[in-house]
């Protein structure tokens, strides 16, 4: 079993046997899923996150005011989007804030997106988060 972490340092992928997954304390558990180890004698083949649990994660963040989450659910709405799974209505400027108005592909419910205005470097260490969370180039 795969899970995203939120920890004091930023979001972390963490992964069990599933033996040990009933055992687990899953407090500050904002996504699971189950994957497959490959055996070792097999070439390296990168582990995939479906996109439905991505889709669910960028969902279960809506509504934080937690300047990382705002920053982790802003660059997986720019990764969803690219993968045309989020959908952009409209934008808009409140209180010096630029919100995205953005649904979910198949939603009926809209949501918005703050964009927290990333630099370069704090782009990186997001990026850097979801590729280890992801296991894969983004």
């Amino acid at each position: 079993m795969a899970a995203l972490r939120d920890e004091p340092e930023g979001m972390r992928r963490v992964d069990w046997c599933p033996a040990c997954w009933t055992g687990v304390d899953r407090a500050g558990v904002l996504a699971f899923w189950q994957t497959t180890m490959p055996r070792p004698d097999q070439p390296k083949k990168q582990p995939f996150v479906d996109d439905d649990v991505l889709c669910e994660l960028f969902e279960r963040l809506a509504g934080t005011e937690d300047a990382a989450k705002l920053s982790f659910r802003f660059v997986l709405g720019l990764i969803l989007m690219r993968k045309r799974l989020v959908i952009h209505e409209a934008t808009r400027s409140e209180n010096g804030r630029e919100i995205w108005v953005v649904r979910v592909r198949g939603s009926q419910g809209a949501s918005e997106l703050v964009n927290p205005r990333l630099t370069e470097e704090q782009i990186r260490e997001v990026g850097g988060q979801l590729s280890q969370i992801m296991r894969e180039e983004l």
